[in-house]
């Protein structure tokens, strides 16, 4: 299949490139500045950006099979910067670092800008600048403090952005890219379709005739994997729902109704509540509780597989973003951001094999998939819900007591978004328990209690977020309930930080 090769110098929006050539219908596939491999079915390049500066020795540089390849390339940011000093330009490490917020002016006309307009707000993130152009290119758009904010080479289909085209804030990005896409003659094939054509594929050659188990969270991820592999497998497939103790109110028992209702498929459930809260004792630190809980998640699983009769695959929901936050690619350079707990592997003493379909999938495209194969809305259409479930939304150490408080504060701020017709309009919303204590009045008493933490943000990629605009007495009505109704909570607050700089959750 014909595709668009992004590759990564190590910058965190490197997978938004890639969305949006999904988003655009076309196939891609991102690839690690050295581990460039068959280049047979690429039809252009996008060069991502990355934090190191592209004139020093020893750092990432683009293959020359890349160059020899005469392929259209698209340098974003670093991969603007490392195009223009491997043609022979020059790059300059000092002035004025530029991010956030900039305007670009046209100086030249290019097929990269049409149907765009003159001057274009753009999203920055760079130290370096091109100060000198190499032969046979041309400035395209020029910022205050960027002369070359875009370039072009014609004859090589070559183009540079010192901006991120592939970000939200840049208006006009999806049909810059766009644009680029037609000097690459790539044609549109990549929807559901394929996306499920590929997945059968890719099962059937791994699994053949073996069973598959699997790890069944119930968010929207897992459910739409368990519904394909059902489609895929048939009996040959084992769910299993490991209830942690740091489920949401009544959701082991929902999930588990629902996917009976819906597809038919059966849900091992498995209570390890007990031995997860004791494991999680004392914990504070996010990290910790994160690979606590994956390491316990994982063996809970394989102790399960030992009950089943020839378990030979673990399954799991894992998803493009997963990968992404977990990453701390030494090879991009790329920073870890929080480590899922469904992400890294498996212990090398498991015999097990793990199948991850959705890998490189975001979580639109399994949105997506869920639709087409029939699922009905409230399944696909629910909130994300993290693997570690409440163990990251009580901040610090989790015990019991916390854990009930934030259950019943969570389905109150879930239920009244229902109620009040909010629910769909925001990507994910949820409760957290925060614990300092704050001072209050309750009758006419005193107390000195915990806090509740609501956060609502909208998202088309998870990968940047804003907090939703909730009407102020919604909100002063959510906190009215949950002060009144939940005893220990003396005060409600809402989190209205985006993402950057924080993340949705909060650890």
């Amino acid at each position: 299949m014909q595709k668009i090769l992004v590759v990564d110098f190590g910058s965190q929006y490197t997978q938004l490139i890639a969305r949006r050539l999904r988003e655009l219908k076309i196939f891609s596939e991102v690839c690690p500045w050295d581990e460039i491999s068959d280049l047979t079915e690429v039809s252009g390049f996008i060069l991502s950006g990355g934090p190191e500066s592209s004139n020093l020795e020893g750092n990432p540089d683009i293959n020359k099979r890349i160059l020899n390849s005469k392929k259209p390339i698209l340098g974003i940011c670093y991969g603007m910067q490392i195009l223009a000093f491997q043609e022979g330009g020059k790059i300059e490490n000092k002035g004025k670092k530029e991010f956030g917020h900039a305007q670009i002016k046209l100086e030249n006309k290019s097929h990269l800008f049409d149907e765009t307009s003159n001057a274009i707000n753009v999203w920055m993130s760079h130290g370096d600048k091109v100060k000198v152009l190499p032969e046979g290119y041309e400035v395209i758009a020029s910022s205050d403090n960027s002369p070359i904010a875009a370039f072009q080479n014609c004859s090589k289909n070559y183009y540079g952005l010192q901006f991120h085209p592939e970000v939200t804030h840049t208006k006009f990005g999806t049909k810059i890219i766009e644009n680029f896409l037609q000097k690459c003659d790539i044609k549109q094939n990549w929807d559901a379709t394929d996306i499920l054509k590929q997945i059968d594929t890719e099962v059937v050659s791994k699994v053949k005739d073996q069973n598959v188990l699997l790890a069944l969270s119930g968010g929207v991820d897992s459910t739409v994997l368990a519904a394909v592999l059902y489609k895929i497998l048939g009996k040959r497939l084992t769910c299993v729902m490991v209830d942690h103790g740091l489920l949401r109110k009544d959701e082991a028992k929902n999930v588990i109704r629902n996917l009976k209702k819906k597809i038919g498929l059966e849900v091992n459930l498995v209570n390890a509540q007990s031995l997860f809260l004791k494991k999680l004792e004392g914990i504070a630190d996010p990290e910790n509780k994160r690979k606590i809980i994956g390491k316990t998640f994982i063996e809970v699983f394989e102790k399960e597989s030992k009950n089943l009769a020839e378990i030979n695959w673990l399954a799991q929901g894992t998803i493009y973003p997963d990968v992404i936050e977990s990453a701390g690619n030494s090879k991009t350079k790329a920073k870890v951001i929080k480590s899922h707990h469904n992400v890294g592997g498996l212990p090398e003493r498991m015999n097990l094999n793990l199948l991850e379909p959705f890998r490189m999938l975001f979580k639109d495209e399994v949105r997506n998939i869920g639709k087409e194969i029939g699922l009905p809305n409230e399944i696909i259409e629910r909130h994300p819900f993290p693997g570690p479930g409440l163990g990251i939304r009580v901040i610090g150490e989790v015990n019991e007591k916390r854990l009930q408080r934030l259950r019943d504060a969570d389905h109150i701020f879930l239920t009244e978004l229902k109620n009040y017709d909010l629910y769909y309009s925001a990507s994910q919303a949820y409760a957290f328990y925060m614990p300092i204590k704050s001072v209050g009045v309750v009758g006419d008493n005193r107390i000195y209690a915990d806090v509740i933490g609501l956060r609502s943000v909208n998202t088309t990629d998870f990968m940047t977020a804003k907090a939703t605009n909730l009407p102020h007495e919604f909100i002063e009505h959510v906190s009215t309930r949950i002060v009144n109704e939940i005893d220990g909570i003396s005060r409600v607050v809402y989190d209205i930080t985006s993402k950057p700089p924080a993340t949705i959750e909060w650890e």
